[in-house]
C-alpha cells in the first residue's frame, strides 16, 4: 500500500514464463490420458491401411482410453509423461508467457493491438517454441504409440525417456530429435494463432461489454471457445505431425508425403481421425491452463504487493 491506495504490479517476463510452463504442466497432468487417445486414433488409420481389413482396435476416445486400461494398464494413458512436461516447461512458457511482449513489439507500444499484430505475436512465439521444444514433442508422440501390452514388448522402441532421446539421436541423428519440425512449426503457429488470438479477443469482449468481470468464469468462457477454434483448424496438420513423427525411417519421403499418402489410402475424413479426443483434450487443456495461468500470475502479483508493502 502507498498513500491508501494498491500498487500496481504487471507479471515480468521471467515471471510470464514461469507461470506459463507451470499452468501447461498443470494442464497436461490433467488431460494427458485425453491426448494419448488422440494419438493412437490418429496411427490407427496409418496401420489398418498397411494391413488391409484389419479390424479397428480403437472406437472413440473413452473406447480407447477404456481398451488401454484393460489391455495395457493405466500407466499407458500417462506414457510420455515426463516428456510431455519437459515439453510444456519450454514450449507453453515461451508461447504462452511471451505472447504479450511480442504483441507490445508488433505494435511498438501502443494500446491499439489490431488482429493483423496479434496473429503475428502467435505466429512468432508458437515456431519459437518449437524450436526449443520440438525434441520433446518427438518422444511424447513416440511413447504414447508405443503399445504397453505384453505382446508387444518384442517391438518396443524405448524404456525411459533420457533413452528415448539418446536412441533417436544415435539411430537418427540430431535430425531425428527434430522430426516433423516444419509441420510443427506449422501446427502450432495455426493452435498459437487460435488459442491466443481467439481467448484474447473473445476475454476482449467480455470484459469490454461487461458481460462478466475478469475472474474465472470469464477465463474459463473464453478459454473454451478458444479449444473449439482451435481443433476445427488445427486438425489436419495436427494428424499428419503426429503420423510423420511417429514414422519410421523411410516410411515418408517428408511431411507433405506422408499427407498425399494419407489422402490417397485413407481420403480426406483421415485429417480429422480422433477429432473428438482433440477437442475433448484441447478444450479441457485450454480451459485447465489458461484458468491456472491466470491465476497464478495473480498469486505472483499479490506476493509482490505483500512484500512490497510497509510493515
Amino acid at each position: 500500500m502507498a498513500g491508501g491506495k494498491t500498487v500496481d504490479f504487471t507479471p515480468s517476463i521471467p515471471v510470464k514464463l514461469l507461470s506459463a510452463g507451470t499452468a501447461g504442466c498443470v494442464a497436461d497432468l490433467v488431460t494427458f490420458p485425453l491426448d494419448t487417445a488422440k494419438v493412437r486414433l490418429q496411427i490407427q488409420g496409418e496401420a489398418m491401411s498397411a494391413l488391409k481389413g484389419q479390424k479397428a482396435q480403437y472406437r472413440g476416445v473413452f473406447g480407447t482410453i477404456f481398451t488401454m486400461w484393460k489391455t495395457e494398464g493405466p500407466r499407458s494413458l500417462y506414457s510420455g509423461l515426463v516428456a510431455g512436461l519437459h515439453r510444456q516447461m519450454t514450449f507453453a512458457s515461451v508461447r504462452i508467457g511471451l505472447y504479450d511482449t511480442m504483441k507490445q513489439f508488433y505494435t511498438r507500444g501502443s494500446d491499439n493491438v489490431g488482429i493483423g499484430s496479434r496473429l503475428l505475436a502467435g505466429c512468432t512465439t508458437g515456431a519459437m517454441a518449437v524450436a526449443f521444444a520440438q525434441p520433446t514433442d518427438v518422444v511424447k508422440v513416440r511413447f504414447q504409440a508405443q503399445s504397453r501390452r505384453p505382446e508387444s514388448a518384442a517391438v518396443k522402441r524405448y524404456n525411459s525417456t533420457l533413452e528415448a532421446y539418446k536412441v533417436i539421436a544415435r539411430d537418427e541423428g540430431i535430425k531425428g530429435l527434430w522430426k516433423g519440425c516444419f509441420p510443427n512449426i506449422a501446427r502450432n503457429s495455426i493452435v498459437n494463432c487460435s488459442e491466443l488470438v481467439t481467448y484474447d479477443i473473445i476475454k476482449e469482449l467480455i470484459l469490454k461489454h461487461r458481460l462478466m468481470t475478469d475472474n474465472m468464469p470469464c477465463h474459463f468462457t473464453a478459454a473454451f471457445a478458444a479449444g473449439f477454434c482451435t481443433t476445427i483448424v488445427a486438425s489436419p496438420v495436427d494428424v499428419v505431425k503426429t503420423r510423420y513423427m511417429n514414422s519410421t525411417p523411410g516410411q515418408y519421403s517428408g511431411a507433405i508425403n506422408c499427407a498425399l499418402t494419407m489422402l490417397i489410402e485413407e481420403g480426406p475424413t483421415s485429417f480429422y481421425k480422433g477429432f473428438m479426443p482433440s477437442f475433448l483434450r484441447l478444450g479441457s487443456w485450454n480451459i485447465v491452463m489458461f484458468v491456472s495461468y491466470e491465476q497464478i500470475k495473480r498469486a505472483v502479483i499479490r506476493f509482490q504487493q505483500y512484500r512490497d508493502s510497509p510493515l
